[in-house]
């Protein structure tokens, strides 16, 4: 065997070890005792950047929150489920399906409690808003009530540089937002709007998740962010703790006597733990997917 057939077959080694290592590592650890009808809480993990997935398209490590919460409406042997909430916000969209798809595990009379992490902002807030009861850490980093659209204006640097983008477009908005030209007074309108009707979603979801009058939410709704301790003063969670004492709670509200068995819902994936940034969250901390979020697509319409 060459020198170059030896190197490549220890590194194609190295990364099988470093996947399985990872996937032992990054799967939660199930009480051991027998689940039944009457003991078990079911676990959802929403973790990371909301909607976001590896080059692959693969979702994040801990698997789908919607396929999740699926699941745990299907599951017969449930009487309860906890939801951890680790994320800085992302899509519009998934956090609003994440949302209505608590609501739904709700209408099976399953009790749904929140247990925020580090952070639950913006999209995080929006998918907690879906729970029965929020319990977050004292030193959260929740609330970021708003909606946020970017991009990078290159114009400048195309002028130095002696480029010239070439377009051509079927309609005068089409090309909206290129990053070779600034916006119009009329593109700048049109996206005004959809940023401000996106933004009244949020605050429609906030004020029925809440139960809290619109005119309420909005004084909270202006991007600011709060710390778990802020947020209990202004009604924005209801208790203060961790996540087992959101089992604890959970455990309470569905009736269940004794030790609680937790059934968790994660679906760690080797791909994704190769090529995705779950992975690089469980690993190496929320503060890397905070990061994350300056790098998002144009288009995209963010709760962060």
């Amino acid at each position: 065997m060459s020198k170059k057939a030896l190197i490549g077959l220890i590194f194609i080694v190295l990364i099988i070890s470093t996947v399985i290592a990872s996937i032992f590592l990054t799967m939660p650890q199930e009480n051991k005792s027998v689940p039944s009808v009457s003991n078990t809480i079911g676990v959802i993990t929403i973790e990371g950047v909301i909607g976001e997935t590896n080059i692959l398209g693969i979702p994040q490590v801990t698997g789908d929150p919607v396929e999740q919460i699926r699941k745990a409406q299907e599951d017969s042997t449930v009487k309860a489920v906890v939801v951890k909430v680790n994320s800085p916000g992302g899509s519009a969209a998934k956090s609003v399906e994440i949302y209505t798809e608590l609501k739904r595990l709700k209408e099976t009379g399953k009790k749904v409690i929140i247990s925020m992490g580090d952070a639950a902002a913006s999209g995080g807030y929006m998918a907690a808003c879906g729970g029965d009861i929020i319990v977050a850490n004292p030193a959260t980093i929740t609330g970021s009530i708003g909606v946020i659209m970017q991009y990078t204006n290159y114009e400048g640097l195309y002028d130095k540089l002696g480029l010239k983008e070439i377009t051509i477009k079927s309609g005068p908005y089409k090309d909206m937002g290129s990053p070779t030209r600034d916006l119009t007074p009329e593109e700048k309108e049109i996206l005004q709007g959809v940023i401000d009707d996106t933004y009244e979603q949020f605050v429609e979801i906030v004020s029925e998740g809440r139960k809290m009058p619109i005119d309420n939410v909005k004084e909270l709704a202006d991007g600011r962010i709060f710390t778990g301790r802020q947020a209990l003063k202004v009604g924005l969670v209801d208790k203060l703790g961790d996540f087992y004492d959101a089992v604890d709670i959970a455990a309470k509200e569905a009736g269940i006597q004794g030790k609680p068995v937790l059934k968790y819902y994660t679906t760690p994936n080797p791909l994704s733990i190769l090529f995705g940034s779950g992975a690089k969250s469980n690993l190496e901390g929320t503060g890397l997917e905070i990061l994350r979020l300056l790098f998002i697509d144009k288009w995209s319409l963010n709760y962060k």
